[in-house]
């Protein structure tokens, strides 16, 4: 159950944040009335391991400037955005508009959704992490799990599913949650486009997460659980599409290389996206138009910094 609370540093006015089950979790930066999450890819790692170690269900939602930008006209999408367990800048624009509402280069960088994937795979290996493949065109989540499991000799895929190109049944639905129960993963990883991935997550947590709404005899989504709507990272990693060189990420010109490579798929999203978002992110910065987070969040620049309590660490009790 989230609930409100106050943090305070010295010198610093307080101000409002998520806290859950009396850990801190991330400040939200405000892009375009979305909160992104002020972290890092180290720091980042740390909250979802935090997580699963007091017992937490949550989705991670991976957000560039497409996602921020569905947003604008869909208000459902941006709630699931700004409920999520983690919203991280996997932009170099939403890092920048982050140095502009005042988080450093150590407070907040690009969390790479391929990256965070693939840093989860390796810490899991310590830490005894079971996970679980959604996602893919026929035949994608089995070349990935045999590319990360090469990669992660000890890391353990529980379980792979490609869904069909439509949304679940109840019935397929349930049988799903069904299998995850089976399972018992600690991550779900989710391989659909955006806003796909964002709104199964979500409607998974909340129809069948511990306090969902189906009937009391319906399967329950495992606990601890938390999972990440990651993309195209299943076709990165599966070797089915290149990545962008390293400084073509760092400079935001990944888009277009991505762009050069499925043109057909991706001149939409991009030549249309991407001078919108400019535009409303000058409106932002200028005070010229006011977008508003949630009165449960803060926009106040910071880092993740989950509260070291004392607690028995993931690694001692492995989760089994």
């Amino acid at each position: 159950m989230l609930r409100m609370g106050k943090y305070i540093l010295p010198g610093i006015a307080t101000f409002p944040l998520f806290i859950k089950s009396s850990q801190m979790y991330c400040r939200r930066i405000n892009v375009l009335g979305v909160g992104i999450s002020s972290l890092t890819l180290d720091s980042a790692v740390e909250a979802v391991l935090d997580a699963l170690n007091n017992q937490q269900q949550g989705y991670v939602t991976v957000t560039g400037v497409h996602g921020v930008s569905e947003c604008q006209t869909d208000a459902e999408l941006r709630r699931i955005h700004n409920d999520s367990l983690l919203s991280t800048p996997d932009g170099m624009p939403l890092t920048w508009m982050g140095r502009l509402q005042g988080a450093s280069r150590e407070q907040m960088d690009r969390v790479y959704g391929p990256d965070l994937m693939l840093r989860v795979f390796e810490r899991g290996q310590q830490e005894g992490l079971r996970h679980y493949l959604f996602g893919g065109g026929e035949g994608v989540v089995e070349l990935l799990q045999e590319k990360l499991t090469k990669r992660f000799p000890t890391a353990q895929v529980v379980g792979t599913y490609t869904p069909p190109f439509r949304p679940l049944t109840d019935d397929e639905e349930y049988d799903f949650v069904e299998q995850l129960n089976q399972r018992q993963p600690h991550c779900l990883w989710v391989g659909l486009s955006t806003p796909k991935q964002e709104r199964i997550m979500a409607r998974l947590l909340s129809r069948y997460g511990a306090e969902g709404t189906t009937g009391a005899d319906a399967p329950r989504l495992p606990t601890p659980l938390v999972m990440f709507g990651v993309g195209a990272a299943f076709d990165f990693h599966a070797g089915l599409i290149p990545q962008a060189p390293h400084w073509m990420q760092r400079s935001g010109l990944e888009w277009f290389y991505r762009l050069q490579k499925e043109p057909r798929r991706l001149w939409k999203r991009y030549l249309k996206n991407n001078p919108l978002f400019l535009a409303r992110a000058a409106l932002q910065i200028s005070g010229l138009r006011k977008y508003e987070l949630p009165n449960k969040m803060s926009s106040q620049p910071g880092s993740c910094n989950p509260q070291k309590n004392g607690k028995v660490t993931i690694a001692q009790k492995k989760l089994l």
